[in-house]
C-alpha cells in the first residue's frame, strides 16, 4: 500500500511531466525543445549519461539543464544572452584596422597597384599584419561591427 506522501510525490511528478510535455508541444525554438526533452527524460528516471548519449550532448550540459530546472523550474531553462565566439582581433588591433582602412589606401600599405579597399584586400592585410585569418563573410561581419561600410563597384558604359 502506498503512503500518502508517495501518492503526492507521484502526482507531483506526473504534473511536472505534463507541464514539460505542454512546453515541448508549444516550443518553436529548437534549442529550448532539446532542453525540455532532457528534462522529460530526467523526470522519467533516465540517468544523465543515458540522456547525454541519446541526445548527443555532453553529460555536463545535461547536468546543467537539470540543475537549472530543479532550482528555477521551467523558466530556468529559458535562454539567456549568448555572448558568441570570442573575437579574434583585440580592441587595439581593431582600432588599427579602422585607422588603416579609413586613412590609407591599399598601395600605401603594400598592395601596389590597388587604390580602393575590398574585403579581400582587408583580409589579406589582417593576415599579413596580425596573422589572423577570416573568411570573406567573417571579415564583412567585422567591418559591419566596426561600423565601416563599403559599396561594390558598378560599371557603366558612359553617358548616352
Amino acid at each position: 500500500m502506498l503512503k500518502n506522501d508517495d501518492v503526492l510525490g507521484t502526482e507531483s511528478k506526473i504534473s511536472e511531466i505534463e507541464a514539460i510535455k505542454h512546453a515541448i508541444r508549444n516550443s518553436k525554438d529548437k534549442r529550448m525543445y532539446r532542453r525540455y526533452i532532457v528534462i522529460l527524460h530526467h523526470l522519467k528516471g533516465s540517468s544523465n549519461k543515458s540522456i547525454a548519449d541519446a541526445l548527443d550532448l555532453c553529460q555536463h550540459t545535461v547536468g546543467t539543464y537539470i540543475r537549472k530546472y530543479k532550482k528555477e523550474g521551467i523558466s530556468g531553462l529559458n535562454l539567456k544572452y549568448s555572448p558568441g565566439a570570442p573575437r579574434m582581433l583585440t580592441s587595439v588591433q581593431e582600432e588599427e584596422l579602422v585607422e588603416v582602412v579609413t586613412t590609407k589606401t591599399p598601395d600605401e600599405v603594400g598592395f601596389e597597384p590597388r587604390k580602393n579597399w575590398t574585403i579581400a584586400l582587408i583580409r589579406q592585410w589582417v593576415i599579413n599584419t596580425f596573422d589572423v585569418k577570416y573568411s570573406p563573410r567573417g571579415m564583412a561581419e567585422v567591418l559591419y561591427r566596426l561600423d565601416l561600410s563599403y559599396t561594390r563597384r558598378t560599371y557603366y558604359t558612359g553617358k548616352s
